[in-house]
């Protein structure tokens, strides 16, 4: 009875204290005519437990991601998650602490952000990174205004192979603005000539690394030609693992790096929630958006932390605002704190390795098998041509049990020559049977 508190005396109480026959005499100035003639098709309210019945019922028809073999990929990643790092994020200090409006009364949430912001900031080997996004598609479309207004232009230019979901949520937040998108073609093949598509007037060039077909590019000739003319360099990266093995892109003359941080503390719940990295260089601090957590002392010399930086709309007047991100997604944030604490640099770059190392020997087993392999040079995640349409291939795989990968035609469906193309992601938690299962039963189908 926690949830439907009122008996049906007490509701008449409350009718009869105000005056009104019946409920639905409390909508007699609603007209008729757009009110519902009959009752909305839904069930009746229950009890608790057949609630959690019901739930539970639809919840069983989805395919948990650690029931099957896995190779999904495409921006979201399956890892595993050490247990230490659920214990500690239920604490009750951490569990019901939110965004810090008085932020130093709460030095605990401000010291784990602050350490949050220097691993993102070592990870991606940027100056100094913020207490986090919402999700990598918003950050990298908070870093697409930052860079016009850092620039004062208002052209974009996005890769071919940047994920079409943070394409599609940068465009919806230019939507209204006066911006010239230029979104490349998807290049399935080969590589694309940015270059070419930089003008006097493009504010930054937004490219994804590894991109969305798992390649990994030397990112410095791009960088070069975009500050040459006058544009900053977005690097949006949906696996943050990678950058345990890869040449940060901070490394590589980025002005902006937004990331997806999911992959570390954090599982894949269906979709979220997810966190948000984003970081760049010292010179443009002040445009980025959301909040920066400083160290500092206090009057007795003790170290302590401070909201150093909070940019947004409900800290300072509206219009000097540099975003209206609301919140930063604080628990989400401390999971991969800690999970990047109890890895340290040396467990980071292992995992890496053991990611790319795994990928490599499915790889090897596909093509084995008769299959064409797309992409050359990759972290955990490539693309095999099937020969034939990927999509019927990935449902007959689910009959059997496996999740075998994302057809490129269901991210690019207009597109003919990615119907074949099948997009394959390879973590540490897959082991050599699901490999072998995958490139057995693809061997049987195609």
């Amino acid at each position: 009875m926690r949830y439907l508190p009122l008996t049906d005396a007490d509701r008449r109480n409350m009718l009869a204290s105000i005056g009104v026959s019946s409920v639905e005499s409390l909508f007699q100035d609603v007209p008729e005519s757009v009110r519902l003639a009959d009752s909305i098709n839904l069930p009746n309210h229950q009890g608790e437990l057949e609630v959690e019945r019901a739930i539970a019922a639809m919840a069983s028809e989805n395919t948990c991601a650690g029931s099957v073999p896995f190779f999904l990929g495409a921006g979201s990643y399956r890892h595993h998650v050490p247990a230490t790092v659920d214990h500690m994020i239920q604490r009750g200090e951490f569990l019901t602490s939110y965004t810090p409006y008085q932020p130093e009364v709460s030095q605990g949430t401000l010291q784990y952000l602050y350490e949050f912001q220097t691993q993102v900031a070592l990870i991606t080997g940027m100056d100094v990174a913020n207490a986090s996004m919402y999700d990598g598609a918003t950050s990298c479309a908070e870093a697409v205004l930052m860079a016009r207004r850092v620039t004062k232009r208002k052209d974009v230019v996005l890769s071919g192979g940047l994920h079409p979901h943070y394409t599609e949520t940068t465009e919806t937040f230019l939507k209204y603005l006066e911006a010239k998108i230029d979104v490349l073609p998807a290049d399935l093949c080969g590589e694309e000539d940015i270059a070419a598509h930089v003008g006097n007037n493009t504010a930054c060039v937004v490219v994804q690394y590894p991109d969305l077909f798992g390649r990994v590019h030397d990112l410095q000739s791009i960088a070069d030609v975009c500050h040459d003319r006058g544009a900053l360099l977005v690097v949006a990266i949906t696996e943050v693992i990678s950058l345990g093995a890869l040449r940060p892109p901070g490394d590589m003359g980025a002005d902006i790096v937004a990331a997806e941080g999911r992959s570390i503390g954090n599982t894949l719940s269906f979709g979220g929630p997810y966190v948000g990295l984003f970081a760049t260089r010292d010179k443009y601090v002040r445009q980025m958006p959301g909040r920066l957590v400083g160290e500092t002392c206090d009057e007795d010399g003790k170290r302590g932390w401070v909201l150093t930086l909070s940019t947004r709309e409900q800290h300072i007047r509206r219009e000097k605002a540099t975003s209206n991100i609301c919140t930063n997604s604080g628990l989400c944030a401390l999971a991969f704190t800690i999970h990047m604490a109890l890895l340290g640099e040396e467990g980071f770059r292992r995992l890496a390795m053991l990611n790319h190392a795994k990928a490599v020997q499915l790889a090897d087993r596909l093509q084995a098998v008769g299959l064409h392999l797309m992409t050359e040079a990759f972290f955990n995640e490539f693309v095999v041509d099937l020969g034939t349409p990927a999509a019927p291939v990935i449902n007959k795989l689910a009959e059997l049990s496996i999740l075998g990968g994302v057809p490129l035609s269901r991210l690019f469906p207009s597109n003919p020559a990615a119907e074949n193309l099948l997009l394959v992601a390879v973590t540490e938690t897959v082991s050599e049977d699901e490999m072998e299962r995958l490139s057995l039963a693809l061997q049987e189908i195609v």
